[in-house]
This record gives structure tokens, sequence and C-alpha cells, in this order.
């Protein structure tokens, strides 16, 4: 993870370096920074955050689905070899998703397959917000929903995970 920068700093870049700092806060999706750079300056980080949001809720079906699918298993094959980005190892590693026993690494991995077969990707839920039991106890939870329910909850859960990667990377 970068230096974090003061939310003035962060005002003052040109477009490249501002999505460069803040880009990562949606997985691999700069496009939403991107997009929010003309709105500047943003007068606090909550304001920069719902700006970026609201391109997250405005976004196509297609662009929604590709962040989405954009997140890694939780527990899963990325995890368990170190292959996840930066932010996400992070954010898996508070919750103990890297020190999984075998029995659990299972339960991960049935839960993940089962809910990639019914939605079609990756379940999201802010793991900094959760550990093992609480994150196990929302596979059950949604995955009896339906695909439109999870899209939303997906991208809620994304708004969340994006506020703590911003508060990490920019201060007032």
């Amino acid at each position: 993870m970068q230096t974090p920068v003061t939310l003035a700093a962060l005002n003052a870049l040109d477009k490249a370096a501002f999505v460069e700092t803040i880009g990562f806060v949606f997985e691999d999706t700069p496009w939403i920074a991107a997009q929010v750079w003309q709105q500047r300056p943003f007068a606090s980080l909550s304001d920069l955050h719902t700006a970026l949001c609201r391109v997250m809720y405005e976004a196509t079906p297609a662009q929604q689905l590709a962040l989405i699918c954009a997140h890694p298993d939780l527990a899963g094959r990325a995890t368990q070899q170190g292959s996840l980005g930066t932010s996400s190892a992070s954010e898996q590693a508070t919750a103990g998703l890297d020190r999984l026993t075998p029995d659990e690494i299972e339960q991960f991995t049935r839960y993940n397959t089962a809910y990639r077969e019914r939605f079609g990707f990756p379940f999201i839920i802010c793991v900094r917000e959760n550990k093992k039991a609480g994150i196990l106890a929302g596979f059950a939870a949604r995955l009896p929903n339906s695909r439109k329910q999870e899209i939303a909850t997906a991208l809620d859960e994304i708004a969340r995970i994006a506020w703590l990667r911003l508060c990490d990377a920019v201060h007032m």
C-alpha cells in the first residue's frame, strides 16, 4: 500500500496521479476514480466516497458485474497461493482467512463453489468488518437470495470496502 496523502494533496493531483493514488479502492477498477477526477476539489473524504460510489451504482450492469468479478474468492486459491493483491491480502488476513485449518479451507471452498454456481460471481463481503465465522454465516444466509439481491448486496459491500481503503489512502 502507498503512503497516505492528504485530501488537499489528492485534490491537487493531475488525473493520472489521482487515479494512481486511489484507483485501487475499487478492486482492479481504476476507471471509477478516473470518472470522479473532474469533480475535484472534494471538501471531505465522505464527499469523495459518495462521488465514487455514485459512479459505481450508476454504472452499466456489465460494468457492475465486471467490478464484482474483479474480487477474489474469499480464502480461495489466490489466498492459499499468496497471489492476492496487496489490499485483498491484508484484508483477508485481518479476518484470519490466511490461517485456516484444512476443514475451514474445505468449508470455504464448498461455499465459494456453491455461490459461484448459483450467481456467477464471487461472494463479496467486507472482511475487515467480519471474522471467519461471520463470513461463513454470511454465505449461508445469502445463498437463498435472488441474483438481483446479491448484485445489490455485493455493490453495497464493495462500497464499504472502498470506504475503508479510501480511509487508509487519504487523510484530512
